[in-house]
C-alpha cells in the first residue's frame, strides 16, 4: 500500500472564534476561515474576524475564503475588485492562502480572472474551489455533491497530478467527510497520493435567545439556530485519518526488505547504498 510520506492533513472550514477553537481541539491542522458557512457555503470573512481566530488558534495556519457574495461563481468586474482588495488585506494580516472559485457562463474555469487573483495572492498559498462543477489546492468534490459519492473522478485526478505538474499541486476533497465516510475515501486515494481531507463538522445548534418573535427569524437553516463546527465530528475523522496512516504505514515497513547492516555489507556497496544506490 502507498501512504502520505507524512501524516494526513486535516483542514477544517469555520466561520467563528468558537468553531476555530473546537476545529482545532478536534485535531485540525489547518483552517479555511469563511463566513455564514450555514448560508449558501460560506463568504469572505471579515478582517476582526480573522484577526480573531489567528490569536485564538496560535499559529494554527489559516486559508481565507474570497467570496463576496453567496450564489453563483460568475462575478462582476466591481466583485472581482472586491476580492483583489480582500487579497490585499488578508496577504497583510497574515493569512497563510486564499481560497477562490471563478467560473464562466458555461461553468469552466474562467482562466483570466483566476490567474488575477493568483498573482495577487502571490506568495500566499490558494486553493480553487471545483465544488460548483465543487492552486495549489483543488477542494473538489469530484463534480458530486459529496466527494465520497465521486471516487472514480477523485481518483483521476489524484493520478493526473502525482508528479508530472508544474508546481506543487494537490487534490484536498471536501464536502460530504465525516466519520461515516472518511475511512472508505481514505482507503481508495491515499494508495494514488492524496495527503489531505477537507471537512466542517458543522451542524446547526439551538441558540440562546429567549425571545422569539414567530414571524421574525435571524436563521437561515436553522430558524433561530446558530451553525458551529463540533469537535467530536473533527476528533473522529481525526483519529481515522491517523488510524489509516499508521496501519498503512506499518504494512510498507513490514514488506521492506532488511539492509543487511553486518560488516560484510560495509566497503563500495555501503558507499553506494548512502549516495542513493540499490539496496
Amino acid at each position: 500500500m502507498s501512504t502520505s510520506k507524512t501524516r494526513i492533513t486535516l483542514e477544517v472550514c469555520v466561520d467563528s472564534v468558537e468553531s476555530a477553537l473546537n476545529a482545532v481541539h478536534g485535531g485540525a491542522d489547518r483552517i479555511e476561515l469563511c463566513g455564514n458557512l450555514g448560508v449558501g457555503g460560506g463568504t469572505t470573512p471579515s478582517l476582526g474576524l480573522l484577526k480573531c481566530v489567528r490569536r485564538a488558534v496560535n499559529g494554527v495556519p489559516i486559508m481565507a475564503m474570497i467570496r463576496p457574495r453567496t450564489g453563483d461563481f460568475l462575478y462582476s468586474e466591481d466583485e472581482m475588485d472586491v476580492m483583489l482588495d480582500d487579497i490585499r488585506i488578508f496577504k497583510r494580516h497574515g493569512a497563510r492562502g486564499v481560497v477562490i472559485g471563478v467560473l464562466q457562463r458555461d461553468g469552466t474555469v474562467d482562466v483570466e480572472r483566476t490567474k488575477r487573483l493568483v498573482d495577487e495572492a502571490l506568495p500566499m498559498q490558494g486553493t480553487f474551489i471545483l465544488r460548483p462543477l465543487l492552486l495549489t489546492h483543488p477542494v473538489e468534490s469530484g463534480h458530486a455533491p459529496a466527494a465520497p459519492k465521486a471516487l472514480p473522478v477523485l481518483a483521476r485526478l489524484l493520478q493526473r497530478t502525482s508528479g508530472d505538474t508544474p508546481w506543487a499541486l494537490s487534490i484536498l476533497p471536501g464536502s460530504g467527510i465525516s466519520p461515516a465516510t472518511a475511512r472508505e475515501l481514505l482507503e481508495a486515494l491515499v494508495p494514488l497520493g492524496l495527503g489531505e481531507l477537507h471537512m466542517s463538522g458543522g451542524s446547526w445548534e439551538d441558540g440562546a435567545m429567549e425571545f422569539r418573535r414567530p414571524d421574525m427569524g435571524m436563521g437561515a437553516g436553522s430558524e433561530w439556530g446558530v451553525w458551529r463546527t463540533q469537535a467530536e465530528r473533527v476528533r473522529a475523522v481525526r483519529a481515522i485519518a491517523d488510524d489509516f496512516w499508521d496501519a498503512s504505514r506499518d504494512e510498507d515497513d513490514n514488506n521492506e526488505e532488511p539492509t543487511g547492516a553486518g560488516p560484510s555489507d560495509e566497503g563500495a556497496g555501503g558507499q553506494e547504498d548512502e549516495q542513493g544506490g540499490a539496496v
